[in-house]
């Protein structure tokens, strides 16, 4: 009898214990492919800032004083992403020119590296008739003096390039240290530009949020152009270095002045009516205009509005244009890692 309670107790054990969920492991089971890698909560890449996903008015947030009729409002919802915090800088881009002057030039071939993707220096002779751009042209990507100023003169195929070999170069690092890859650099759609640029701000026509072009103080807010020849009054002839006036809600600077940006999107009229209500973004490769935004040093305020929209042909490379980028988040987005 005793022995026989032993052997129902032996037996309860096991029922008990199966029935918790222990067991010597998977005998056949649905588990899930094994060994990947360790991923945590998606870190914030280096310079960048979080802009958190949300729902906004895309579109003209003043008057169309061109009667373009090409940025109707329409709400969309846009998911959180990652944005350079400042444009790309004339060094940050000549660390892009010297790996690929040391390390591809014999895969890609030397007129490739120079004429594709060094930046075109003559854009500051070429872009103005009868203008003295000469100093500008022979120093602005090689000197110091210009390290911390954005990079101009790269078309979209090169922001495009640039941006691949930025993810390369970040998820080598991260295969060398054991850690799962980050998704791509890439430019940001036009949506994303100006959900970034507003900073949080629906309908705000300007990055800062009011409508006004000067501070309390009266100074000027952004480097643009803001009168009739006048180029010098916000304190620059030409580009500013990167983050020298205030940045938007979400930390981003410069959105508005410096160097217009180039955007994913092909450029057309209709893009607003006919793109998706979430994460729109308009693609055409047979569409050679790209969509740039922001306005920049020699732009009238019209063009520094979150709204406006605007374009540069793909393979145009200007003395008013350069780019920053945008990098996706991975995951349900709660906003508390946004903080």
């Amino acid at each position: 009898m005793n022995k026989l309670f032993k052997l129902s107790s032996f037996a309860l054990a096991v029922v008990l214990l199966a029935s918790c969920g222990l067991r010597r492991g998977p005998q056949g089971d649905l588990i899930g492919s094994e060994d990947r890698p360790e991923y945590n909560p998606q870190e914030v890449p280096y310079g960048m800032v979080a802009c958190p996903g949300g729902t906004f008015h895309m579109g003209q947030a003043d008057q169309d004083i061109a009667a373009t009729m090409a940025n109707l409002n329409k709400q969309v919802t846009i998911g959180g992403f990652y944005m350079d915090e400042t444009e790309i800088t004339n060094n940050e881009y000549r660390q892009f020119i010297e790996v690929m002057v040391n390390d591809s030039i014999d895969v890609l071939g030397e007129e490739f590296v120079m004429t594709q993707l060094y930046p075109d220096t003559t854009v500051w002779v070429r872009d103005f008739t009868y203008h003295m751009g000469d100093p500008l042209m022979e120093y602005y990507f090689t000197h110091p003096a210009f390290d911390e100023y954005p990079v101009v003169g790269v078309d979209w195929f090169a922001a495009k390039y640039f941006s691949d070999w930025r993810t390369k170069l970040k998820n080598k690092a991260n295969a060398d240290n054991g850690k799962a890859p980050m998704p791509k650099f890439r430019l940001p759609s036009e949506a994303e530009w100006e959900y970034a640029a507003r900073g949080g701000r629906d309908m705000a026509v300007y990055p800062w949020g009011g409508p006004y072009l000067r501070n309390a103080k009266g100074c000027l807010l952004a480097n643009f152009k803001p009168g009739r020849g006048d180029y010098y009054s916000d304190g620059f002839t030409y580009t500013a270095p990167v983050a020298q006036f205030f940045p938007n809600d979400f930390g981003l600077y410069d959105m508005s002045g410096n160097v217009a940006e180039w955007c994913e999107d092909a450029y057309a009229d209709a893009t607003v009516p006919i793109t998706w209500d979430l994460n729109p973004v308009y693609y055409d490769d047979n569409e050679p205009r790209k969509v740039v935004r922001g306005g920049s040093w020699k732009d009238i305020a019209y063009f520094l509005e979150t709204g406006t929209r605007n374009f540069e042909f793909q393979d145009s490379a200007r003395s008013y244009v350069g780019f920053r980028n945008a990098m996706i988040y991975l995951g349900r987005s709660s906003g508390s890692e946004f903080r």
